[in-house]
């Protein structure tokens, strides 16, 4: 079998509402505007980067012959593609602010585009494999630490919880797909180096920017304490880094990050309300 998604765990898009607020709080997690535009910049990359996952692994569709994983294929860009449309939405209310979010878009359109046009449908697929690792360990943080939402809106805690427990059950059939139509680990290690320097840099610019337009690019207090909240003592990130390093072992799997309890546990606030979503639709 060439999935290797645990047996039974089934990957299905949810048809969510999460009623953003509009307009969006500017400073919508705690009043903290490091803290906000952080996840702020990450969403702005998400609709062009989840339709770039969903074309990369879809160009492999046809050569997977495992029904199990080609239905999780099926899975991953229903998933993906309702990513895409909640953070769409997203994008709009931080333009409403003010924010330049076409900038942002744009920058990770052309370099999109420049990949696409010059690396193989199989590099491709392993940045693919490659960025999901990192989105799948910041979901367990977030799904493992509800307090790392202490304080935000509750329609934008609810909406990055839903990613994150989407990101988890899909964290491994990019992976997948690659094993079985490259496997290469080299290519692997190296998209996976291109990614988390691309990844990081574009983040940060968006968030740079966020705060310029806020007018607090230049307060120390506010990089002092961001930075704190990610990579202090006790801070966000910090904990993800053995997890993060293990994608360069040989042999690794993103499974052999056993969350399913954790993930299971999330279900629980959502499955119930995506079906009373849809059966009121």
């Amino acid at each position: 079998m060439a999935s290797t998604t645990p047996a039974g765990l089934q990957i299905r898009p949810r048809h969510m509402d999460f009623d953003l607020p509009n307009p969006l709080p500017r400073h919508w997690h705690g009043g903290d505007a490091f803290k906000s535009h952080l996840f702020d910049a990450m969403s702005a990359l998400f609709p062009d980067g989840e339709r770039f996952f969903i074309d990369s692994v879809r160009h492999f569709r046809e050569q997977i012959e495992d029904p199990l994983l080609k239905e999780q294929i099926r899975g991953f860009i229903g998933q993906e593609g309702h990513h895409s449309r909640e953070h769409l939405e997203y994008s709009q209310r931080l333009r409403d602010l003010g924010y330049d979010i076409g900038r942002i878009e744009k920058r990770a359109r052309m370099r999109i585009r420049f990949i696409q046009k010059r690396f193989s449908p199989e590099r491709l697929l392993a940045t693919t494999a490659a960025l999901e690792h990192i989105t799948a360990i910041m979901a367990d943080g977030l799904l493992r630490n509800p307090h790392y939402m202490d304080g935000a809106h509750p329609a934008l805690a609810r909406l990055w919880r839903w990613h994150a427990l989407e990101e988890t059950e899909h964290k491994a059939v990019a992976f997948d797909v690659y094993n079985q139509v490259c496997g290469s680990r080299f290519m692997l290690r190296r998209a996976m180096i291109m990614a988390t320097f691309f990844f990081v840099k574009d983040t940060l610019q968006g968030l740079a920017h966020m705060l310029k337009v806020d007018g607090l690019l230049w307060n120390w207090r506010i990089w002092r304490d961001g930075l704190r909240w990610m990579w202090g003592k006790d801070g966000v990130f910090r904990p993800l880094l053995g997890t993060y390093r293990d994608f360069f072992k040989g042999g690794f799997h993103p499974w052999q990050h056993d969350n399913l309890d954790l993930l299971y546990s999330a279900r629980e606030e959502f499955d119930g309300a995506a079906q009373g979503q849809a059966n009121a639709a």
